[in-house]
Protein backbone atom coordinates (compact mmCIF):
# COMPACT_ATOMS: atom_id res chain seq x y z
CA UNK A 1 0.00 0.00 0.00
CA UNK A 2 1.08 3.92 -0.09
CA UNK A 3 3.22 4.51 2.63
CA UNK A 4 1.37 6.89 5.28
CA UNK A 5 4.28 9.10 5.21
CA UNK A 6 4.07 9.63 1.30
CA UNK A 7 0.57 9.57 1.72
CA UNK A 8 0.55 12.45 4.53
CA UNK A 9 3.01 14.38 2.72
CA UNK A 10 0.92 14.69 -0.65
CA UNK A 11 -1.84 15.55 1.20
CA UNK A 12 -0.66 18.04 3.23
CA UNK A 13 1.21 19.71 0.80
CA UNK A 14 -2.00 19.66 -1.62
CA UNK A 15 -3.39 22.31 1.66
CA UNK A 16 -1.05 25.02 0.75
CA UNK A 17 -1.87 24.75 -2.84
CA UNK A 18 -3.11 28.17 -4.89
CA UNK A 19 -7.18 28.02 -4.86
CA UNK A 20 -8.98 28.71 -8.01
CA UNK A 21 -12.36 29.30 -9.10
CA UNK A 22 -14.05 27.38 -11.55
CA UNK A 23 -16.71 29.18 -13.58
CA UNK A 24 -19.71 27.74 -15.06
CA UNK A 25 -18.84 24.64 -16.92
CA UNK A 26 -22.29 23.72 -17.26
CA UNK A 27 -24.24 20.78 -16.06
CA UNK A 28 -22.81 17.13 -16.93
CA UNK A 29 -19.71 18.83 -17.88
CA UNK A 30 -16.82 16.67 -18.18
CA UNK A 31 -13.08 16.28 -17.87
CA UNK A 32 -12.38 13.28 -19.45
CA UNK A 33 -9.94 10.12 -19.11
CA UNK A 34 -7.20 12.37 -16.69
CA UNK A 35 -4.37 10.61 -15.86
CA UNK A 36 -3.73 10.28 -12.21
CA UNK A 37 -1.06 7.53 -12.82
CA UNK A 38 1.13 6.10 -15.37
CA UNK A 39 -0.84 2.26 -16.01
CA UNK A 40 -3.67 2.62 -18.83
CA UNK A 41 -6.44 1.82 -16.19
CA UNK A 42 -5.35 4.55 -14.07
CA UNK A 43 -7.53 7.19 -15.16
CA UNK A 44 -10.73 9.29 -13.80
CA UNK A 45 -13.48 11.55 -15.14
CA UNK A 46 -14.78 14.91 -13.69
CA UNK A 47 -17.70 15.98 -13.76
CA UNK A 48 -19.21 19.25 -12.31
CA UNK A 49 -22.37 21.08 -11.23
CA UNK A 50 -23.38 24.04 -12.66
CA UNK A 51 -22.37 27.23 -10.87
CA UNK A 52 -19.00 28.46 -9.51
CA UNK A 53 -17.00 26.11 -7.68
CA UNK A 54 -14.59 25.21 -6.22
CA UNK A 55 -17.40 22.23 -5.71
CA UNK A 56 -17.40 19.30 -2.83
CA UNK A 57 -16.71 15.82 -4.73
CA UNK A 58 -17.34 12.68 -4.22
CA UNK A 59 -15.15 10.00 -6.13
CA UNK A 60 -17.17 6.60 -7.69
CA UNK A 61 -15.63 3.55 -8.14
CA UNK A 62 -16.95 0.78 -10.28
CA UNK A 63 -18.06 -2.31 -9.77
CA UNK A 64 -17.30 -5.51 -11.75
CA UNK A 65 -16.04 -8.26 -9.77
CA UNK A 66 -12.60 -6.49 -9.52
CA UNK A 67 -11.49 -7.88 -13.09
CA UNK A 68 -14.20 -6.01 -15.54
CA UNK A 69 -15.90 -2.30 -15.94
CA UNK A 70 -15.59 0.86 -16.25
CA UNK A 71 -15.86 4.24 -14.90
CA UNK A 72 -18.15 4.91 -18.00
CA UNK A 73 -20.44 2.39 -17.12
CA UNK A 74 -22.83 3.66 -14.64
CA UNK A 75 -24.96 7.05 -15.39
CA UNK A 76 -23.55 10.20 -13.67
CA UNK A 77 -26.25 10.61 -10.70
CA UNK A 78 -28.28 13.69 -11.77
CA UNK A 79 -29.11 14.41 -8.36
CA UNK A 80 -25.96 14.74 -7.08
CA UNK A 81 -24.70 17.41 -9.39
CA UNK A 82 -27.81 18.97 -8.83
CA UNK A 83 -26.94 19.65 -5.14
CA UNK A 84 -23.80 21.19 -6.01
CA UNK A 85 -21.43 17.99 -5.47
CA UNK A 86 -18.78 17.49 -8.16
CA UNK A 87 -18.80 13.39 -9.17
CA UNK A 88 -15.18 11.85 -10.07
CA UNK A 89 -15.20 8.66 -11.28
CA UNK A 90 -12.32 6.23 -11.56
CA UNK A 91 -10.64 3.51 -12.96
CA UNK A 92 -8.34 0.95 -11.54
CA UNK A 93 -6.20 -2.20 -12.49
CA UNK A 94 -8.14 -4.64 -13.23
CA UNK A 95 -6.92 -8.82 -10.84
CA UNK A 96 -6.30 -9.80 -14.30
CA UNK A 97 -3.23 -7.65 -14.53
CA UNK A 98 -2.41 -6.77 -10.59
CA UNK A 99 -3.17 -8.22 -7.05
CA UNK A 100 -4.25 -6.93 -4.41
CA UNK A 101 -3.34 -4.23 -2.91
CA UNK A 102 -2.68 -2.66 -6.31
CA UNK A 103 -6.26 -1.58 -6.96
CA UNK A 104 -6.37 0.03 -3.16
CA UNK A 105 -2.84 1.63 -3.74
CA UNK A 106 -4.69 2.93 -7.18
CA UNK A 107 -7.82 4.63 -5.62
CA UNK A 108 -5.40 6.28 -3.38
CA UNK A 109 -2.83 7.66 -5.79
CA UNK A 110 -6.19 9.05 -7.06
CA UNK A 111 -7.14 10.68 -4.27
CA UNK A 112 -3.64 11.98 -4.18
CA UNK A 113 -3.76 12.98 -7.18
CA UNK A 114 -7.22 15.21 -6.16
CA UNK A 115 -5.53 16.89 -3.17
CA UNK A 116 -2.49 17.91 -5.51
CA UNK A 117 -4.81 18.68 -8.69
CA UNK A 118 -8.15 19.21 -7.70
CA UNK A 119 -8.67 22.69 -7.48
CA UNK A 120 -7.31 23.48 -10.77
CA UNK A 121 -9.98 21.26 -11.82
CA UNK A 122 -12.62 22.63 -9.80
CA UNK A 123 -13.19 20.84 -7.15
CA UNK A 124 -12.33 21.58 -2.91
CA UNK A 125 -10.24 18.01 -2.13
CA UNK A 126 -11.12 19.23 1.35
CA UNK A 127 -14.34 18.35 0.95
CA UNK A 128 -14.24 14.77 -0.49
CA UNK A 129 -16.42 11.39 -0.26
CA UNK A 130 -16.06 7.89 -1.37
CA UNK A 131 -18.99 5.71 -3.13
CA UNK A 132 -19.01 2.33 -4.13
CA UNK A 133 -21.13 0.02 -5.69
CA UNK A 134 -20.15 -3.75 -5.27
CA UNK A 135 -16.43 -4.20 -5.37
CA UNK A 136 -15.93 -0.42 -5.68
CA UNK A 137 -17.98 -1.14 -2.22
CA UNK A 138 -14.65 -2.81 -1.25
CA UNK A 139 -12.51 -0.69 -2.80
CA UNK A 140 -14.20 2.54 -1.04
CA UNK A 141 -14.53 1.37 2.18
CA UNK A 142 -10.85 -0.09 2.26
CA UNK A 143 -9.88 3.21 0.89
CA UNK A 144 -11.69 5.30 3.61
CA UNK A 145 -9.73 3.36 6.16
CA UNK A 146 -6.35 3.73 4.78
CA UNK A 147 -6.98 7.59 4.94
CA UNK A 148 -7.67 7.53 8.38
CA UNK A 149 -4.77 5.24 9.35
CA UNK A 150 -3.15 8.28 8.20
CA UNK A 151 -5.17 10.85 10.04
CA UNK A 152 -7.03 12.47 6.78
CA UNK A 153 -10.37 10.56 6.70
CA UNK A 154 -13.02 11.34 4.00
CA UNK A 155 -15.71 13.48 5.09
CA UNK A 156 -18.18 10.54 4.43
CA UNK A 157 -18.41 7.14 2.95
CA UNK A 158 -21.11 5.30 0.79
CA UNK A 159 -21.22 1.68 0.28
CA UNK A 160 -23.54 -0.28 -1.99
CA UNK A 161 -24.03 -4.07 -2.10
CA UNK A 162 -20.30 -4.50 -1.47
CA UNK A 163 -18.42 -7.51 -0.28
CA UNK A 164 -16.77 -6.77 3.03
CA UNK A 165 -15.04 -9.61 4.37
CA UNK A 166 -14.51 -12.78 1.45
CA UNK A 167 -13.96 -15.36 4.55
CA UNK A 168 -17.35 -15.75 5.04
CA UNK A 169 -19.22 -15.00 2.09
CA UNK A 170 -19.95 -18.35 1.31
CA UNK A 171 -21.11 -19.29 4.90
CA UNK A 172 -23.60 -15.81 4.57
CA UNK A 173 -24.98 -17.04 1.62
CA UNK A 174 -25.88 -20.54 3.49
CA UNK A 175 -27.18 -19.04 6.36
CA UNK A 176 -29.89 -17.09 3.94
CA UNK A 177 -30.60 -20.89 2.22
CA UNK A 178 -28.75 -19.18 -1.38
CA UNK A 179 -26.86 -20.30 -3.54
CA UNK A 180 -24.29 -17.30 -5.06
CA UNK A 181 -25.57 -16.98 -8.58
CA UNK A 182 -21.47 -16.28 -9.91
CA UNK A 183 -20.60 -19.02 -7.73
CA UNK A 184 -18.39 -19.88 -4.55
CA UNK A 185 -15.96 -17.38 -2.82
CA UNK A 186 -13.82 -20.04 -1.49
CA UNK A 187 -12.34 -21.35 -4.62
CA UNK A 188 -9.40 -20.24 -6.29
CA UNK A 189 -11.14 -19.39 -9.30
CA UNK A 190 -13.60 -17.26 -7.76
CA UNK A 191 -13.29 -13.23 -8.37
CA UNK A 192 -12.35 -12.32 -4.92
CA UNK A 193 -9.47 -15.53 -4.78
CA UNK A 194 -8.67 -13.75 -7.83
CA UNK A 195 -7.90 -10.61 -6.74
CA UNK A 196 -6.20 -12.15 -3.36
CA UNK A 197 -3.85 -14.29 -5.50
CA UNK A 198 -4.54 -17.58 -3.17
CA UNK A 199 -7.69 -19.34 -2.74
CA UNK A 200 -10.00 -17.46 0.41
CA UNK A 201 -10.92 -20.88 1.63
CA UNK A 202 -7.22 -21.80 1.89
CA UNK A 203 -6.25 -18.87 3.80
CA UNK A 204 -9.46 -17.43 5.12
CA UNK A 205 -7.49 -15.74 7.94
CA UNK A 206 -5.57 -13.84 5.74
CA UNK A 207 -9.10 -13.04 3.19
CA UNK A 208 -10.31 -11.39 6.13
CA UNK A 209 -7.38 -9.43 7.43
CA UNK A 210 -7.43 -8.03 3.52
CA UNK A 211 -10.57 -6.83 3.86
CA UNK A 212 -12.68 -3.56 5.56
CA UNK A 213 -13.93 -6.45 8.97
CA UNK A 214 -10.51 -7.48 9.42
CA UNK A 215 -9.00 -4.33 9.09
CA UNK A 216 -11.68 -2.67 11.43
CA UNK A 217 -11.30 -5.07 14.27
CA UNK A 218 -8.10 -3.43 14.71
CA UNK A 219 -8.92 -0.07 14.42
CA UNK A 220 -9.48 2.46 16.60
CA UNK A 221 -9.50 5.73 14.86
CA UNK A 222 -12.42 7.88 14.71
CA UNK A 223 -14.13 7.05 11.41
CA UNK A 224 -16.08 8.73 9.43
CA UNK A 225 -19.74 8.81 8.39
CA UNK A 226 -21.12 6.29 6.26
CA UNK A 227 -24.11 5.36 4.52
CA UNK A 228 -25.01 1.53 3.90
CA UNK A 229 -27.56 0.28 1.31
CA UNK A 230 -27.89 -3.29 -0.16
CA UNK A 231 -29.97 -5.37 -1.83
CA UNK A 232 -32.37 -8.31 0.70
CA UNK A 233 -32.76 -10.14 -2.56
CA UNK A 234 -29.05 -9.96 -3.98
CA UNK A 235 -28.36 -13.12 -5.44
CA UNK A 236 -24.37 -12.41 -5.48
CA UNK A 237 -23.20 -10.96 -2.58
CA UNK A 238 -25.58 -12.15 0.99
CA UNK A 239 -26.88 -8.53 2.43
CA UNK A 240 -24.77 -9.99 5.95
CA UNK A 241 -21.52 -8.64 4.33
CA UNK A 242 -23.45 -4.91 5.00
CA UNK A 243 -24.57 -6.12 8.34
CA UNK A 244 -20.82 -7.24 9.41
CA UNK A 245 -19.70 -3.98 7.72
CA UNK A 246 -22.71 -1.92 9.94
CA UNK A 247 -21.41 -3.86 13.19
CA UNK A 248 -17.87 -3.55 12.26
CA UNK A 249 -17.73 0.25 11.96
CA UNK A 250 -19.77 0.87 15.02
CA UNK A 251 -17.59 -1.67 17.62
CA UNK A 252 -14.57 0.28 15.53
CA UNK A 253 -15.98 3.89 16.81
CA UNK A 254 -18.92 3.82 19.03
CA UNK A 255 -19.89 7.35 18.00
CA UNK A 256 -19.49 6.96 14.26
CA UNK A 257 -22.40 7.85 12.25
CA UNK A 258 -23.78 4.78 10.42
CA UNK A 259 -26.90 5.28 7.92
CA UNK A 260 -27.85 1.12 7.48
CA UNK A 261 -30.62 0.06 5.59
CA UNK A 262 -31.40 -2.94 3.02
CA UNK A 263 -33.50 -2.29 -0.18
CA UNK A 264 -36.84 -4.22 0.14
CA UNK A 265 -36.81 -6.44 -2.84
CA UNK A 266 -33.72 -5.32 -4.00
CA UNK A 267 -30.85 -7.77 -6.54
CA UNK A 268 -27.51 -6.54 -7.35
CA UNK A 269 -27.70 -2.91 -8.54
CA UNK A 270 -30.17 -2.09 -11.23
CA UNK A 271 -33.34 -0.25 -10.51
CA UNK A 272 -33.67 -1.38 -6.88
CA UNK A 273 -31.25 1.18 -6.49
CA UNK A 274 -32.15 4.23 -8.56
CA UNK A 275 -35.07 4.83 -6.90
CA UNK A 276 -36.33 8.09 -4.48
CA UNK A 277 -36.22 5.90 -1.66
CA UNK A 278 -32.17 5.05 -1.88
CA UNK A 279 -31.42 8.21 -3.48
CA UNK A 280 -32.99 10.83 -1.59
CA UNK A 281 -31.37 10.47 1.67
CA UNK A 282 -28.38 9.57 0.14
CA UNK A 283 -27.91 13.22 -1.84
CA UNK A 284 -29.10 14.22 1.84
CA UNK A 285 -26.09 12.65 3.06
CA UNK A 286 -23.39 14.26 0.94
CA UNK A 287 -24.93 17.45 1.24
CA UNK A 288 -24.62 17.52 5.09
CA UNK A 289 -21.56 15.62 5.47
CA UNK A 290 -19.83 17.86 2.69
CA UNK A 291 -21.14 20.84 4.01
Amino acid sequence: MIRRTVLGAGLLAAAGAAVYVWRDRGTGATEADIAYGADPRQRLDIYLPEGEGPFPCVVEIHGGAFKIGDKSMMPVSQAVLDAGIAVVRINYRYSSTAVWPAQGDDCLAAVVWLQREGRSHGIDPSRLALWGQSAGAFLAVSTALTLVEAGLPPRAVISFYGPMDFSTMDADMATLGRVAAMGATDPADSAESQLLGYAVGENRDAARDAGPIGRLSALREPLPPIFIRHGDADPLIADLQASRLRNAWTAADPSAEVDFALVPGAGHGGGGFDTDEVMAPMVAFLVRTLA
